[in-house]
C-alpha cells in the first residue's frame, strides 16, 4: 500500500515545472490554473488528528468511532452492555494536489478501514483521480452529492440523510463560468460508501443470487451561485439486476430501476452558514451517507415460480445544518438530519426503516494550524413494524494538527 502511495506522489510530481503558488483540494480544476499561467503546483498537505470517544450507550463495535444510526442495535440485547470509551486516530489525512494550466490531479487517503477492514486503522484511499479540461476521472465524490453540506463537525462520518459517495466516475462539465456549472458523469454501479458487498444491498436471502450491472449509474446536477452562497440541483438513474444462477423449483431472478433527485443550498450570511439538502428516489440508498439495503422483498406468492421479487425501496432524506463564527479562532455547528425509508411487507420486522442524527459542538484554534473541541452526538434507529427504538448519545473530544507545504507556482 505505501508503494501504492508513492507511486501516485510521483505521479503528481510528474505533472511539475519549477514555480510557485497554492492549491486547495476543494477547487474545481477550471478554477486551479488559467491558459495564461503556464506554471506547475504541488501542495503536500493533511493531518493528524486523535479522537476521544464516550459512548453513553452502545453501537456496532466495528464502526465504534462514529455515528451511524443504521450500526445502533436493531433488537434489545445486540451490541452488548452500554456505556464504552473510544480512542481513534483513523481520521488522520495524508494528501497531495497537482495543477498546471487546466491539469489538476488529486492523491489522498486516511486511516479509516471499511469494508473487510471495518473497525481497523489501515491506509484507505479517498480521492484518486484527475481533470483536464472539462473532462475528468478517477476516484472522487458522486455528481449526486454536494461536499459543501457536509457541515463543520468532529465526528468522522457526518449527516445520514445527505448524499455522500466517493465513486468511481468518468465525468463531463459543458459549461462552467462564476455562476453557472453543469456536470454529467457515468459511474461504477454495484458499489457503497462503505465498501460493503453489493449482494448486501439486495434483500433476497439465496446464495445463488449474483448481482448484474449492464450499464452504469447516470448522474448530472447543476449549480447556479455566488458569494451568497449556492444551489445545486442533482439527479441519478441506474439499473439493478439480480439472476439466480442455477435455477432450480423457483427462479428469483429480476430487475428494477433506481433514480433520485436532489436539492442542496449553502447560503452565507453575517457570521453563519447555512448548509442543507433534501433528497428522494428509489433504489438509491448506497448513495446516501448512511442507509441500508437498495432492493427489499416483495411477496409475489401467486407465482410459484417467483414467489419473491425485489422491489427499489423509495427514501427521503433530509440535512439541516448551521456553522457559526463566534469570532476568528471559535466555531460552533449545530444541526439535524433523517432518513425514512418505505419498506415492502416481505422485509423483517426489524428491518431499518428510520435513522436519525443531530449534533453540536464548540471548536477553538488557538494557534494557527491547531484545533480542538467537543461535541455531543445523538443518534436513533427506528425498526419497521416490531416498534423498536434504540437511542444512543456520544461525546468526543478531538485535537486536531494541520500541515501543509506547496511547491512551485507563481510567486
Amino acid at each position: 500500500m505505501w508503494r501504492l502511495c508513492a507511486t501516485a506522489t510521483l505521479t503528481l510530481v510528474g505533472l511539475l515545472a519549477p514555480s510557485g503558488g497554492t492549491v486547495s483540494a476543494q477547487r474545481s480544476a477550471a478554477q486551479l490554473g488559467s491558459k495564461s499561467d503556464t506554471t506547475s503546483k504541488l501542495e503536500i498537505y493533511g493531518f493528524g488528528q486523535a479522537d476521544m470517544i464516550t459512548d453513553i450507550r452502545r453501537n456496532d463495535p466495528l464502526w465504534f468511532d462514529v455515528n451511524r444510526p443504521s450500526k445502533l442495535p436493531s433488537f434489545g440485547s445486540e451490541f452488548n452492555a452500554n456505556g464504552n470509551f473510544w480512542a481513534s486516530a483513523r481520521q488522520s489525512r495524508f494528501a497531495a494536489t497537482a495543477s498546471r494550466q487546466n491539469m489538476f490531479a488529486q492523491f489522498d487517503f486516511d486511516l479509516f478501514g471499511v469494508g473487510v477492514d471495518a473497525g481497523q486503522t489501515t491506509i484507505r484511499p479517498r480521492h484518486m483521480w484527475g481533470q483536464w479540461g472539462k473532462v475528468g476521472g478517477g476516484q472522487l465524490e458522486s455528481q449526486f452529492m454536494d461536499l459543501d453540506v457536509f457541515p463543520n463537525i468532529l465526528e468522522y462520518w457526518g449527516p445520514n440523510g445527505m448524499t455522500f459517495f466517493r465513486n468511481v466516475q468518468v465525468f463531463y462539465r459543458p459549461y462552467e463560468d462564476s455562476s453557472w456549472k453543469f456536470t454529467v458523469a457515468a459511474e461504477r454501479p454495484g458499489a457503497s460508501g462503505d465498501a460493503g458487498l453489493y449482494a448486501e444491498r439486495i434483500d433476497l436471502a439465496n446464495i445463488n443470487i449474483k448481482p448484474r450491472f449492464p450499464w452504469p449509474d447516470f448522474t448530472a446536477n447543476a449549480q447556479y451561485g455566488g458569494t451568497w452562497g449556492h444551489v445545486k440541483a442533482m439527479g441519478i438513474v441506474r439499473d439493478i439486476y439480480w439472476e439466480q444462477i442455477p435455477t432450480d423449483t423457483f427462479d428469483l431472478s429480476g430487475h428494477v430501476t433506481g433514480w433520485g433527485a436532489s436539492l442542496s443550498s449553502i447560503i452565507n450570511f453575517k457570521n453563519n452558514v447555512a448548509r442543507m439538502q433534501f433528497t428522494y428516489g428509489e433504489g438509491i440508498e448506497n448513495y446516501f451517507n448512511d442507509a441500508p439495503i437498495d432492493v427489499g422483498v416483495e411477496r409475489n406468492f401467486a407465482n410459484r415460480r417467483t414467489p419473491l421479487a425485489g422491489e427499489a425501496l423509495p427514501i427521503f432524506g433530509a440535512s439541516v445544518y448551521l456553522d457559526h463564527n463566534w469570532n476568528s479562532t471559535m466555531t460552533s455547528a449545530i444541526g439535524w438530519s433523517m432518513v425514512n425509508i418505505t419498506n415492502t411487507p416481505g422485509q423483517a420486522p426489524n428491518a431499518y426503516h428510520n435513522g436519525q442524527y443531530a449534533s453540536t459542538n464548540f471548536l477553538w484554534s488557538p494557534i494557527q494550524n491547531v484545533m480542538m473541541g467537543g461535541e455531543f452526538q445523538w443518534g436513533q434507529r427506528n425498526n419497521f413494524s416490531d416498534d423498536f427504538t434504540f437511542n444512543d448519545y456520544r461525546l468526543q473530544l478531538s485535537v486536531k494538527y494541520s500541515f501543509s507545504k506547496t511547491f512551485g507556482g507563481k510567486p
